[in-house]
């Protein structure tokens, strides 16, 4: 079974060569003395940040987790669906989450978070932008007056960019001491096993979330795989390119095989939300046929209930998926349209 439900990079960055020379130089009997500050210097460089302004944790799960804890006491505040993290964090510290739906178009109200918020003034609001599972873009005059919002209401306003490499149009995202910007290596960047979440805000902030920072975040192994990454620009904007051109291929394999009578939305990341009853049948299509998507049955929501959710694959995967499509519509949707 191929699994096509992670949201993963189905390819490694760097050769089994270039992996093993790297375990080979990292000194696992040692304690890490300065790798940490080599993936900020690398990671900062290559993204036009500064260093001491970004740290990092196993994975952006340990940031959110890191959030609830000492971001303040009040609410926490974020969409539903969202990253399921938010509401386990939340609930494992006895944290109340607020959780706004979405509508039935898959949208959502923009002027009810600003009653939301100035209602009951959150401690956190905490989103992803794209949205996961949707895929859809938060609107840039929301993000600026959300935050804006939460800087009047003392509240703390955090970006989980998971897939913010993804956004083809540069945005402007607002700054200062309450925004906190969360983005990972474990998506375009292909190093999710490594576990290596980012966040960056001001000096201020960032001293705050490291007051509870363990002293050795992430294993020397990870730390050396990333720096050795970042430290080849031009190699690994192909890389981060291959990713962009295999979520294109995703969509359009379903666009021109389906697009006429499956809905699906338009995506910013790198997997595709499908949904309704023939999108269902056609998810469970595939799973018969070898691949793994993500369906969400244990979800409370009829819409999620009947959504699939398809993550990038290979060149050549997709390519046998488009031909699974093609035959599940000769074959079922076909029969079942004239029956």
């Amino acid at each position: 079974m191929i699994r096509i439900d992670k949201n993963e990079s189905p390819y490694r960055a760097l050769t089994e060569a270039e992996i093993a020379k790297i375990a080979v130089d990292t000194q696992f009997n040692q304690y890490a003395e300065n790798e940490y500050q080599d993936l900020q210097n690398s990671y900062a460089a290559f993204n036009q940040l500064d260093p001491e302004l970004v740290s990092f944790a196993n994975g952006s799960d340990e940031w959110i987790q890191k959030a609830i804890i000492v971001l303040g006491k009040g609410p926490v505040l974020t969409f539903d669906p969202d990253f399921v993290m938010y509401d386990v964090y939340a609930k494992q510290f006895d944290r109340e989450i607020v959780k706004l739906p979405a509508n039935d178009d898959f949208t959502f109200d923009y002027e009810e978070v600003y009653k939301l918020i100035k209602m009951l003034r959150p401690s956190v609001f905490i989103f992803s932008q794209p949205n996961n599972p949707f895929g859809t873009l938060h609107p840039s005059e929301f993000i600026i007056k959300a935050a804006e919002l939460m800087k009047e209401v003392n509240g703390f306003f955090i970006l989980d960019e998971a897939y913010g490499e993804f956004i083809e149009d540069p945005i402007d995202y607002p700054e200062g001491d309450h925004i906190i910007r969360l983005r990972t290596l474990s998506k375009v960047y292909g190093l999710a096993g490594l576990r290596i979440g980012v966040a960056t805000s001001t000096r201020k902030t960032m001293d705050l979330l490291d007051s509870i920072a363990h002293p050795y975040p992430l294993n020397t192994f990870s730390l050396n795989v990333a720096v050795n990454l970042l430290n080849q620009p031009e190699r690994l904007e192909e890389f981060i390119e291959l990713n962009r051109t295999l979520s294109k291929q995703l969509r359009s394999v379903f666009k021109e095989e389906v697009g006429d009578i499956i809905p699906m939305l338009e995506s910013h990341t790198n997997f595709l939300f499908t949904y309704g009853d023939d999108a269902l049948d056609l998810g469970n299509y595939i799973v018969e046929n070898g691949f793994l998507p993500r369906m969400y049955p244990e979800e409370k929501s009829p819409a999620l209930k009947k959504a699939v959710r398809y993550s990038i694959a290979t060149e050549d995967q997709l390519e046998e998926i488009r031909k699974i499509i093609q035959k599940w519509r000769d074959e079922k949707w076909s029969s079942r349209k004239n029956a």
